[in-house]
């Protein structure tokens, strides 16, 4: 069985076309194979797969993806994973995870932090994206007051809790330095 090598982008733009079949195929046979592969090598990814036991007019072996496909099929890739994350970070545990990651990646709290982080803001919403005070107004999981600050970071605040958690964070970060910072101004007032 004959392997070729894949472009760098070729292995994620072939999980991406499971997923979407959008891209522009071409599927050429093994006689001509090699001549395709030469007239597009400069403006596309050649896979060549080679299947065994199949009649000749059946058997594919070389499947040519734009470069222009490729990357849109490299962006839906993204937008989907995307949505997974906010889709995951709906739930509390959801949540906690995907601000623990963040809090990680971003401002380098470890998980001493994160245990202030969480004590915060299950006291503030329980990690409810959907939580609202009805008395004030604060909305989300960081329990933004007003809830139109988080348009700063998206305009989807209502909707995704991952714009309420960089947003929440982010303010974190700037008023206190510290999630424990925040928790010990939140104890002392009931606000923070």
């Amino acid at each position: 069985m004959r392997k070729r090598a894949l472009a760098p982008f070729a292995a994620s733009a072939i999980a991406a076309f499971s997923l979407f079949a959008t891209l522009e195929l071409a599927v050429v046979s093994g006689a001509s194979a090699e001549q395709a592969e030469v007239e597009s090598s400069e403006r596309s990814a050649n896979l060549v797969v080679d299947v065994p036991d199949l009649p000749q007019p059946l058997r594919p072996t070389s499947v040519v993806i734009s470069e222009r496909r490729a990357v849109a099929s490299m962006d839906m890739l993204m937008v989907s994973q995307m949505v997974e994350q906010v889709e995951k970070a709906r739930t509390p545990k959801g949540a906690r995870k995907i601000a623990q990651g963040i809090a990680k990646e971003k401002y380098g709290w470890g998980s001493y932090q994160f245990s202030c982080l969480n004590t915060l803001w299950t006291k503030e919403s329980h990690w409810n994206y959907r939580a609202r005070n009805p008395r004030t107004g604060a909305h989300g999981i960081p329990q933004a007051l007003p809830a139109a600050k988080m348009d700063v970071i998206s305009t989807d605040w209502r909707t995704n809790p991952i714009t309420q958690i960089r947003w929440g964070l982010h303010y974190i970060d700037v008023r206190y330095e510290t999630p424990c910072r925040a928790l010990a101004k939140f104890k002392r007032s009931r606000y923070y």
